[in-house]
């Protein structure tokens, strides 16, 4: 991986030996764009260019008049913005460590100066939407498990569906990955390089039997999932092509959006729908954070619906009794 510069290709050989392929890839873009835009040496960025980086990234693209339904932008989202932001933060971290550039500071501000009345801190320096992710409903899992053209492909949903996993990780699998006596499987290239053990259902097995048994060509490897047809039989499956399987199977389904993250997401929910400790969610999932599996009490619907029920039955008692003496502190 080159950019062309010899500091630029010092910090991604660093972001190599310490991060994962995908990490590798999206800062090398998000430098080259950064250094398309500011066309600067490393040395010379200041905290102006960043403000103008922001402005050109949040600019309409030329001829694309469509907008985001979340904030009505019609540049980059937020997100992309923050996340192009954090690879150059991580360039200048780095070259401030080093005693052979003359970089003392870091031009990406933390957030904006000040402090507002009540607050710690000042204001991000963007603002990011809090959405949620849409997750499928009984009818359109059904439909999309009836289309699936083969046990690979259902093996490879239900992965996602049923134990949570990850594009990469599901793709990352290995024949040794799996304890179909304990029905769990090793993931072990999650996200950020964290291994873990989770279980999933039988039904996830069962679909991986039938592949290796009618389907799974004979190869020189030990990856789980492989290409099936054509030149490259025999391959371990890219995100590519898994990306095209499931774009095929929103298709034959009817579907307004399918994606990888979608069915994880679904399982998730449903995990935490079902009375599955935030916590255990937590682990299925390989959040390092509990912050970012909290996303599912609101996506669980049914979960949220029960708990406010019980507690408005418990209010509604209370109102309920006649002669009934206010507590302490109560109006």
């Amino acid at each position: 991986m080159s950019l062309g510069h010899a500091l630029l290709d010092d910090y991604l050989a660093f972001v190599a030996s310490r991060g994962r392929p995908n990490t590798l890839l999206a800062t090398a873009y998000d430098l080259k764009v950064f250094f398309t835009v500011v066309r600067k040496e490393p040395a010379a960025v200041v905290t102006a260019d960043i403000f103008a980086f922001i402005t050109a990234q949040r600019a309409p693209r030329r001829g694309v008049k469509v907008v985001r339904l979340e904030d009505g932008e019609a540049g980059l989202s937020a997100r992309t913005i923050k996340r192009r932001l954090a690879s150059v933060s991580g360039l200048f971290g780095y070259l401030m460590t080093r005693d052979d550039v003359a970089v003392d500071r870091n031009p990406v501000p933390s957030g904006l100066a000040g402090r507002r009345q009540g607050a710690t801190r000042g204001a991000p320096l963007l603002r990011t939407p809090r959405t949620l992710p849409r997750v499928l409903g009984p009818d359109e899992v059904d439909a999309v498990l009836r289309v699936l053209n083969t046990d690979r492909d259902r093996a490879m949903v239900l992965a996602m569906l049923l134990g949570g996993l990850r594009r990469c990780e599901v793709l990352a699998l290995r024949l040794p990955d799996l304890s179909p006596g304990e029905r769990r499987v090793f993931i072990a290239e999650g996200k950020g390089g964290h291994q873990r053990l989770v279980p999933v259902s039988a039904q996830f097995f069962a679909a991986v039997g039938e592949y290796l048994d009618r389907e799974r060509p004979a190869v020189d490897h030990d990856r789980l999932f492989v290409v099936l047809r054509g030149p490259t039989r025999g391959r371990p499956l890219t995100a590519a092509g898994l990306d095209e399987i499931v774009h095929g199977a929103r298709w034959r389904a009817g579907l307004p959006k399918l994606t990888c993250h979608q069915l994880r997401h679904t399982c998730l929910t449903r995990l935490r729908e079902a009375g599955m400790a935030l916590e255990a969610v937590q682990a299925q999932a390989g959040h390092r954070s509990i912050e970012s599996t909290r996303v599912y009490l609101h996506l669980a619907n049914a979960w949220l619906v029960q708990q406010y029920l019980d507690a408005a039955a418990a209010i509604d008692a209370d109102l309920a009794e006649p002669g009934r003496q206010a507590g302490p502190g109560e109006p």
